[in-house]
């Protein structure tokens, strides 16, 4: 195990696999950090029991609790709790009271006076070193027998108090053997608050440089600070934290209340895009640790010079990725580095501006998501294919149709991103959403100039086909235009309401199919709207998948809003079967009635992707939400697959006549 030059520990909720946590702190110990402290939140998983799971299965590294409190654990209990932990892990646990959220108390109708608050928590502590101590206490009521633990002294275990208020500081100055700071504390406070605690052990008669300190710094990180920066702003869990800081401790770190009132009332409104705007980046600086991991070890090492002994740095979002540069960051700060490695993480972010291109590019192609032309570049593909085959083919026509179709597709997407993450679909922990916007790599302004770019070019093209096939072509535009902005975006919306998957399949199929073959020849023929029928179904079943698979989340933020959501999982499954075998059923009936040529069964060969798509699908109704996890990037492919062979086919039967 390594040794790091000073103490640092890693702060962790009570959620997620019992086993990726014990892990992490594997990793933790390995790294030489010298504690793991689990934070205790309601509404949570119970932060004991994941304490209890690690220091069973980890040796080498100390195990705190904190805070627990005497509102919701009677100290009896905790006294024997943390005797059964003591005797699981010896020596290796810490104990931290305090008086819980009053929040949360208030939500669980436990009664909560401040002013009494820290002498509770008082009692709270002489009543756990007694029974520790063996000793018997008097009942609580007369004629009753004595408290008389039944439980063997225990080793030494430290005990903190938890708290920002000045009465809690003085306990600890007085009686307690360490400090932990709450998370989402301020340097400002820290001091202040450490400043109360040494005057009351002065007065006491201890030394205060005896009493340990440490406190939880809730970390994000990302490749540079304003991606953290943004990544935060979005994140539930920063918004809460920003909404219920005291008057005092915001007042403390230099802000005026009324702002975390502002951003309480998005928060209550569950409005978390609106509270996210709300927040400014000093706000964020003042109370969280967000960076890169060289920037985050430079910001421990601030509350370190403020006189916390034992950061513990907590990761927000409590992943894999997060919390390995959680360990990391503490890495980074233990071996005493981090104010040079700072210095030299800011140099290397002076990018040229080859670099900063590319970067922005970069977030530009995310946000537009190429690898979904296939979607908006097959429809047209076919129409194309049609008119060829009736000998009507144009080929600059041709063009300009494909040039307006991926354009009106770019803006469609780049709307679409931004309304979900308004909405709070996509966040930062969503599969395969693009995370340009959620990290800050592309503003909300610079999408929509994007996407205001992208239609613009749709609409210079579509006034050119008018002046070739007049006006048919402008309400041809105009569906486009309106159904592929308010897919997601006011005053329609019409993802939200559950009509997704109908208004796509009419977009994307006859559409798509039946305006480029008539911008191309300036007529119209029934075959075509026969051939858009598999074309349509299939894009319709790359959105469906996607809905499918994001039902949990799309429920969460949005209720019952999508065909899905409304109608549940085998209904959806249902559905998704009937789109991806209806395309081909829909081919075979064209090909025998002799709507579109024989040629056109080359599509068929793209029979193993449905297949796949086919048992991916059956077995995520079982139950097995991994194996849908691609559905739609699948899907996606199988339409590729089907349109390009759908086209190659009405190609060959072109050549043929």
């Amino acid at each position: 195990m390594a040794e790091l030059a000073r103490r640092v520990g890693l702060g962790l909720a009570a959620r997620g696999d019992v086993e990726d946590t014990i892990g992490w702190v594997r990793r933790a110990r390995d790294a030489g950090l010298e504690s793991v402290w689990f934070h205790d939140s309601y509404f949570e998983r119970d932060a004991v029991t994941y304490a209890t799971a690690v220091a069973s299965h980890v040796d080498g590294i100390r195990v705190g609790l904190g805070a627990l409190n005497p509102y919701t654990r009677h100290p009896v209990l905790i006294a024997m709790t943390v005797s059964a932990l003591d005797e699981i892990a010896p020596e290796r646990i810490s104990l931290a009271l305090g008086s819980a959220l009053p929040l949360r108390l208030g939500q669980m109708a436990i009664p909560y006076d401040p002013t009494e608050a820290a002498s509770r928590v008082g009692d709270a502590i002489d009543t756990v070193r007694k029974l520790w101590s063996g000793e018997r206490l008097p009942p609580a009521r007369a004629g009753l027998p004595p408290l008389q633990p039944m439980f063997p002294p225990v080793h030494r275990i430290p005990i903190y108090v938890a708290g920002y208020r000045t009465p809690m500081m003085e306990l600890a100055g007085h009686k307690a053997d360490g400090y932990i700071a709450r998370p989402a504390e301020s340097i400002a406070g820290l001091r202040y608050l450490l400043h109360k605690m040494r005057r009351a052990a002065l007065a006491a008669g201890r030394d205060p440089d005896g009493i340990d300190t440490t406190g939880y710094l809730l970390t994000l990180i990302d490749r540079t600070r304003a991606e953290a920066l943004n990544r935060a702003k979005r994140e539930p869990f920063v918004i809460y934290m920003m909404s219920i800081l005291s008057d005092v401790t915001i007042r403390r770190a230099g802000f005026e209340p009324a702002m975390r009132d502002a951003i309480a009332a998005k928060w209550r409104a569950e409005d978390y895009h609106g509270a996210g705007q709300l927040i400014p980046d000093d706000l964020l600086d003042a109370f969280i640790l967000c960076g890169t991991v060289d920037e985050v070890a430079a910001r421990a090492d601030e509350y370190h010079q403020a006189g916390m002994k034992l950061p513990l740095l907590q990761p927000i979002v409590q992943d894999e990725d997060q919390t390995e540069l959680a360990i990391q960051a503490a890495v980074a700060y233990g071996a005493g580095k981090a104010r040079a490695v700072a210095r030299q993480a800011l140099a290397e972010q002076r990018m040229d501006v080859g670099a900063r291109l590319w970067r922005r590019f970069s977030a530009y192609t995310e946000i537009a998501r190429p690898f979904s032309f296939t979607a908006s570049t097959t429809p047209v593909a076919a129409g194309g294919a049609m008119a060829a085959l009736n000998g009507m083919f144009d080929a600059p026509l041709f063009l300009a149709s494909l040039l307006g179709s991926v354009t009106l597709h770019i803006g469609t997407n780049v709307i679409n991103e931004i309304f979900d993450v308004r909405k709070g679909v996509d966040s930062i922990t969503s599969p395969r959403a693009s995370h340009a916007i959620v990290k800050g790599r592309v503003t909300e302004r610079e999408a929509f100039a994007l996407a205001f770019a992208a239609f613009a070019v749709a609409t210079l093209v579509g006034v050119g086909l008018v002046a070739v096939r007049g006006w048919p072509i402008v309400g041809l535009g105009l569906l486009g235009l309106v159904g592929g902005y308010t897919y997601t975006a006011p005053p329609f919306e019409y993802k939200f309401h559950a009509l997704g998957l109908p208004l796509v399949f009419l977009l994307m199929g006859p559409l798509m199919v039946g305006g480029a073959y008539f911008a191309i020849t300036g007529t119209l023929v029934p075959e075509v709207f026969w051939l858009s029928l598999p074309v349509g179904l299939l894009v319709t079943a790359i959105l469906h998948g996607n809905e499918w698979r994001d039902i949990t989340e799309d429920t969460r933020a949005l209720g019952d809003a999508t065909f899905a959501a409304r109608f549940g999982r085998r209904a959806s499954y249902w559905t998704y079967v009937a789109l991806v075998v209806g395309a081909y059923m829909a081919l075979a009936v064209g090909v025998v009635v002799g709507v579109v040529p024989a040629y056109s069964v080359l599509a068929v060969l793209s029979l193993p992707l449905l297949v796949r798509v086919i048992r991916a699908s059956e077995r995520g109704i079982q139950g097995e939400q991994r194996a849908i996890a691609m559905i739609d990037i699948e899907t996606a492919q199988l339409h590729a697959a089907f349109g390009a062979l759908l086209v190659l086919g009405l190609v060959a039967a072109a050549f043929t006549r």
